[in-house]
């Protein structure tokens, strides 16, 4: 059995079941104890599965969400990859909406020079973008400090108004099933939005982000196209029969 296969028989047990064995392991997919210890260590360190004694479990920590000083230090490399890859689909004269998150902050420095609008709502995005001069227009509402996400009543009433020709949107997770998710319900409904109001639709995300579920669906994923570094071997093929993958390395 190839190791991508083996992996991913690792993890549909995990959807089934939250909590394998590594002896059942053993037996059911017919390897070597150091075999299925080295693919749960690598499947913990892509954030797939928590390793416990004699086993792995999946933990899922549905409405948890690290705030934007915490997620901005992680996978830096890999989201540098992603926004140059995702600057690189701008036309000038478009007119773009930039979802709050981490990820979309680092692609801000790869619009400089760009004839576009943009269109936001997070208060730190908008501040990054007026210092490079870039003509921009940041929602109203409630300021969610966690994130910097403005969310809120009004903050959905104006965005209803907007029309984008790309939106470059931030998630918590991609699921086969579920689709897009996010941990917030008022974050969501503020995604959604943008997401019907653009003619395309690109979500960032890092490998560690692929059949990852949290709390409130956004969209299923074939309305948006992915943008990531890599795609895991194990969960590339069904992704690609629900949506595009556009992978930076």
């Amino acid at each position: 059995m190839l190791t991508e296969e083996r992996r991913q028989k690792i993890l549909h047990l995990l959807d089934q079941q939250n909590i394998v064995k590594s002896q059942d392991l053993v037996s059911l997919l017919n390897a070597s104890e150091s075999t299925i210890r080295r693919d749960l260590q690598e499947l913990e360190n892509d954030g797939f599965l928590e390793r416990i004694h004699g086993g792995a479990k999946k933990e899922q920590l549905l409405g948890f969400e690290q705030n934007m000083s915490e997620k901005t230090l992680k996978n830096v490399q890999e989201k540098q990859s992603i926004v140059k890859l995702a600057a690189e689909l701008i036309n000038d004269e478009d007119v773009i909406y930039l979802d709050a998150g981490s990820t979309t902050l680092e692609m801000i420095p790869y619009l400089q020079g760009k004839q576009i609008t943009v269109v936001t709502n997070s208060v730190k995005h908008a501040a990054n973008l007026v210092d490079l001069q870039l003509p921009t227009i940041v929602l109203g509402g409630q300021v969610k400090l966690s994130t910097n996400a403005v969310l809120g009543a009004n903050t959905m009433r104006q965005l209803s108004d907007y029309h984008f020709n790309k939106a470059f949107m931030g998630m918590n997770g991609a699921h086969l099933i579920q689709g897009f998710t996010t941990p917030d319900p008022e974050e969501a409904a503020l995604k959604r939005l943008a997401m019907q109001n653009s003619e395309e639709t690109f979500v960032l995300m890092d490998h560690t982000k692929f059949n990852k579920l949290t709390f409130t669906s956004v969209a299923p994923l074939s309305a948006a196209t992915i943008i990531t570094e890599r795609c895991p071997m194990e969960f590339v093929a069904e992704f690609r029969e629900q949506t595009t993958i556009k992978e930076a390395i």
